[in-house]
């Protein structure tokens, strides 16, 4: 039987006529994609030429969930007297508004639409999301910052400690600082970004790549709020001596999914079309410093039981994004001093590289949310700084902020300059490295998740990953794939200390041991050890007095 969610708190009277205040906003779940003019074997009516290239380098098979909603379906919606917000195709539905109940019973009695929920919206401006509670703050100018002083060929300015803590100059200078990628910033707004001359380098060279509003139909991205001025500036901001950025040579879209003035459940469905949009012109990387756990109406808030990386809509969409070969970077969140200090969503998801912040010392900021998630997984998973990190203000100069607001864009640019330099690995893979580079992998916990990254190391670990599949010289396992056994054989001449480690996909350490090697070839029996794995992508690592080296291998299904 088809239903109507509502909210309880509307039959109260006061609240009733408070919702009247302002339109009635609505999810519209449709029942299907059948009988749509759109077809899985004409993706290009649908997705861009780069998005189509990036499923094809990743192996990645277009199905019914890439399918644009049916256009008749939400024609017969608007024909009822609804007004149309943004469709999702990945949720398969359509938010919209109106003030007329009769307009909904209406719609709900469309054969196929499956229900409909009721999202009231109420204003307040006090109230903003989670993670969004940044501040900027003069009194970091004396808290340790680097100004300038890198041995780079760059001048960093007062971004340069943010940069140099993740050892991330050297991947710039060997000439990776973005070009070519594609970053998606999913945000609140973006005032004075077509006015600040931090970015002026990303305008005059078109690296602006376009705009699009998910909170206004139609509007400028470009008000109510800079705090997706202050995020993109961690990545994109380029004048030397000033701030540089950590992707100074991307290009950007910049979408608003965020309405800043109030907590409505519709921006987690408003960020999942953002994510879509971003999907379909070929983004390479999404930035969403945003996160959802308390909401204006209470009835709509998560428990620490959603955070499970399979309830929220906004976590779904963001794994959903994922799954396209998207690298999704998102905050982890600024309630980590609260009595509910864990992470929200989406940073809860199963595959959002989630990122807390410690200060420009490398100590964990206090207001970093922690894990684990409710399904016990670790959670943050790695950390940026985040406190008294350079941004830029609304004027022409920088200021300096604290939240993982920060941490996520400063992680998210780095990130990004790595799978330029490695343009065939996956979202996955890099991720695997980059948490393998961590000062905490070895033992990775809720606070720290796998630490601070070096990103020269990561760059390493996939570097090695490139020689020995060119090569296989220096670590040969087999069989690959393997079921249950695997044996490990090691080419490395001299006697030598060792260690043998295999980590996930997702930078976990499953299995180690330490070993003396006496001869020119060893030969290690693992199975037994690993045989209760599940099957997946995992990496099989050496480290010796001389060398680091991995190997990918896979264990079948």
């Amino acid at each position: 039987m088809k239903k109507i969610t509502f909210l309880i708190v509307v039959l109260f009277s006061g609240i009733f006529a408070f919702a009247q205040v302002a339109p009635d906003k609505y999810f519209i779940q449709f029942t299907d994609k059948n009988d749509s003019p759109y077809s899985i074997n004409n993706p290009g009516e649908y997705l861009t030429q780069r998005a189509l290239d990036r499923r094809a380098k990743y192996g990645i098979e277009i199905t019914a969930q890439d399918l644009p909603v049916n256009p008749q379906y939400i024609a017969g919606v608007e024909a009822l007297g609804a007004d149309l917000l943004f469709p999702t195709k990945w949720m398969n539905g359509v938010t919209v508004y109106t003030t007329d109940p009769t307009v909904i019973e209406n719609i709900n009695a469309l054969p196929y639409v499956d229900g409909v929920s009721l999202m009231v919206s109420r204003y307040d401006p006090v109230k903003k999301a989670l993670f969004m509670n940044d501040f900027s703050d003069d009194k970091y100018k004396s808290e340790n910052l680097k100004s300038g002083n890198s041995v780079s060929s760059m001048n960093y300015g007062f971004g340069t400690n943010q940069i140099e803590q993740l050892n991330g100059i050297l991947l710039h200078d060997d000439g990776y600082k973005g070009e070519g990628m594609v970053i998606a910033v999913l945000d609140g707004g973006f005032y004075a970004v077509d006015s600040q001359p931090l970015f002026d380098s990303l305008w005059a060279n078109d690296q602006i790549l376009g705009t699009k509003d998910f909170v206004h139909p139609g509007g400028s991205v470009f008000t109510e709020s800079g705090h997706g001025r202050m995020v993109l500036s961690c990545m994109g901001a380029n004048i030397e001596g000033q701030l540089v950025g950590t992707a100074p040579k991307a290009s950007y879209w910049l979408l608003r999914s965020e309405y800043v003035v109030t907590e409505n459940v519709l921006e987690e469905y408003n960020w999942v079309s953002a994510a879509e949009f971003a999907d379909s012109v070929g983004a390479d990387v999404i930035n969403s410093s945003l996160g959802y756990i308390d909401f204006d109406m209470p009835v709509w808030d998560h428990d620490y039981e959603d955070m499970n990386g399979s309830t929220a809509v906004v976590t779904i969409g963001a794994d959903i994004a994922e799954s396209k070969g998207i690298l999704v970077v998102n905050s982890a969140g600024n309630s980590g001093g609260n009595p509910f200090p864990w992470i929200g969503a989406p940073a809860d998801g199963f595959d959002v590289f989630s990122i807390g912040a410690v200060t420009s010392d490398g100590d964990r900021a206090g207001f970093s949310s922690i894990g684990p998630t409710a399904d016990g997984r670790t959670k943050p998973d790695i950390m940026a700084q985040g406190q008294g990190s350079a941004v830029a203000d609304e004027g022409s100069g920088v200021t300096f902020g604290s939240g993982t607001s920060f941490s996520s864009p400063i992680m998210a640019g780095i990130s990004t300059c790595l799978m330029q330099a490695f343009p065939n690995r996956t979202p996955a893979e890099i991720r695997a490295a980059i948490k393998q580079s961590g000062n905490n992998s070895s033992s990775p916990d809720n606070y720290m998740g796998w630490g601070i990254p070096d990103f020269m190391e990561a760059y390493s670990v996939m570097t090695t990953i490139e020689i020995e599949e060119e090569n296989g010289e220096i670590i040969n396992a087999y069989p690959n794939p393997f079921t249950d056994n695997l044996t490990v054989e090691l080419n490395i001449n001299g006697a030598t200390e060792a260690k043998l480690t295999l980590m996930d996909i997702n930078g976990r350490l499953v299995f180690s041991d330490s070993f003396s090697l006496n001869g020119s070839s060893t030969q290690f029996e693992i199975g037994n050890k690993i045989s209760q794995l599940p099957a997946g992508v995992y990496f099989l690592g050496v480290n010796s007095i001389e060398k680091f080296e991995v190997k990918r291998i896979v264990k079948n299904f």
